[in-house]
């Protein structure tokens, strides 16, 4: 599975963790979540990728308490079959969960991998 992961650690802001192979990850990540709004939970699909926005599934906070949100552009074949957020939450977290406990709470963010 491809994916594109924006996020926020605990003292650094918005960054891509994943750049799904994309140089630039920015468009295809805009064209996913366009018109989405900014529900806490959100799963959207089209025939290619599938958007993809849940709260820290740890209730992790950012330093001004906020609870951190996960974003993700799911790529390929992975979107099929997938109906719900749950369905999507359950596909894509334990993919990334260990990488975000261990750079969460790092002063700095870690650069986009692929």
């Amino acid at each position: 599975m491809s994916l594109i992961w924006a996020t926020r650690g605990r003292t650094w802001g918005f960054r891509f963790l994943c750049d799904g192979g994309f140089g630039d990850p920015l468009q295809v990540y805009d064209d996913a979540f366009s018109g989405v709004g900014d529900e806490p939970e959100v799963w959207r699909r089209d025939v290619e990728k599938g958007a993809l926005r849940f709260p820290d599934p740890l209730g992790r906070k950012d330093r001004a308490g906020r609870i951190i949100p996960h974003e993700f552009v799911v790529l390929g074949p992975s979107v099929d079959g997938v109906g719900s957020v749950e369905d999507a939450r359950q596909l894509v977290w334990p993919q990334v969960a260990d990488v975000f406990a261990e750079v969460w709470d790092k002063p700095k963010p870690p650069s986009a991998g692929k």
